[in-house]
């Protein structure tokens, strides 16, 4: 199964950070943030990634190569400016990605969830990982009831960034910029998306507070993972 991350956003919330950098290249705990997603995935088993761009997307490639440098084999789907959006980008992607299942991650996200459960994913088009509420979206995206997620208003949590999907999901599609969620409400009528909740650790790194709170958490926890000198 082939991972794609999502990098090609403008970062609007995070400016004057992005307006010389693009998001998934800040960096926190002294590494670029997609370094991580990047780490993540390869440890799972998931060495075969697509990235997009658009936003000074040339800088992506001049950080990360062909990927060897991090254990992964990464190709890049260039899609010009403005940015696709996550459907478009997505859609654009498919050459390189395939026919076969393929995991999503956003480009702008920090977590400690362990990808290789996604390896039997889907049973329909989409299976989503959701997790709680965090404050800033305290209304959530989705709803999960029996293992389906369901585009209810009650009971929501949100949506992680993290899902694995098939192409037929993009089968109707035309090349364009557009958006993802939509298809995923017209697949769940369908009941033709799962899902699942994590509780570990997340965040989405959409503001420039939260990569700051970011940057603290790694330095916690790599302070906490190195032995006392004696």
């Amino acid at each position: 199964m082939k991972a794609m991350i999502l990098a090609a956003g403008r970062g609007e919330r995070l400016r004057p950070l992005t307006d010389r950098t693009p998001k998934p290249l800040l960096s926190a705990g002294g590494r670029p943030l997609i370094e991580y997603i990047i780490g993540g995935l390869v440890r799972a088993g998931f060495p075969d990634i697509v990235i997009n761009l658009s936003h000074l997307g040339e800088q992506i490639p001049a950080q990360l190569g062909d990927g060897s440098g991090l254990g992964a084999q990464i190709l890049y789907s260039s899609e010009g400016e403005p940015a696709l959006e996550t459907g478009g980008g997505i859609h654009h992607a498919l050459p390189l990605i395939g026919n076969s299942p393929f995991l999503v991650v956003n480009g702008d996200i920090a977590t400690d969830y362990p990808f290789e459960r996604l390896k039997n994913q889907p049973a329909g088009l989409a299976h989503l990982v959701l997790t709680n509420n965090p404050p800033h979206r305290p209304h959530g995206d989705f709803a999960l009831r029996d293992g389906a997620v369901v585009d209810s208003r009650e009971n929501c949590l949100t949506f992680t960034g993290i899902g694995v999907y098939r192409a037929e999901l993009f089968a109707a599609c035309t090349p364009g910029k557009f958006p993802l969620a939509p298809l995923l409400r017209a697949a769940m009528a369908q009941v033709q998306v799962s899902g699942e909740i994590y509780r570990g650790f997340w965040m989405d790194i959409g503001t420039e507070a939260r990569l700051r709170e970011l940057d603290s958490h790694l330095s916690s926890v790599r302070d906490e993972a190195e032995p006392t000198a004696r």
